[in-house]
């Protein structure tokens, strides 16, 4: 099966075509983006409410953006799992059954007579 383009993807109502395969990349630089503004509102607070918890908020930040990209990346990648089995299982059940079987170097069991 040939792939659709882009919108006719996205406008599939029978949902045929995953479209989150090809956008995930996209999804993943939007989080780093939402870690960073993160990041930076808690140390504009951090200095709105004073200096000390300011600085405080400066050093804790950037651990806080690693968090925030470690889990976005996490949650991400399970996603993508979930569409890959996803589009295996499709592709599986095209092939018919026993395709998937896989091969086995034992002998088949007798057959009474």
């Amino acid at each position: 099966m040939a792939e659709k383009g882009f919108l006719s993807s996205l406008f599939d109502l029978s949902f045929t075509e995953f479209i989150t395969t090809r956008v995930i990349k996209v999804l993943f630089i939007l989080g780093i983006i939402f870690s960073a503004i993160a990041a930076i509102v808690m140390i504009v607070s951090g200095f709105a409410g004073g200096a000390l918890s300011g600085i405080v908020l400066l050093v804790i930040s950037p651990i806080v953006f690693l968090v925030f990209v470690i889990l976005a990346r996490v949650w991400l990648e399970l996603v993508i799992v979930i569409f890959r089995i996803a589009e295996n299982t499709g592709r599986l059940a095209e092939q018919g059954p026993g395709a998937a079987a896989p091969p086995t170097s034992e002998p088949p069991p007798a057959q009474p007579s």
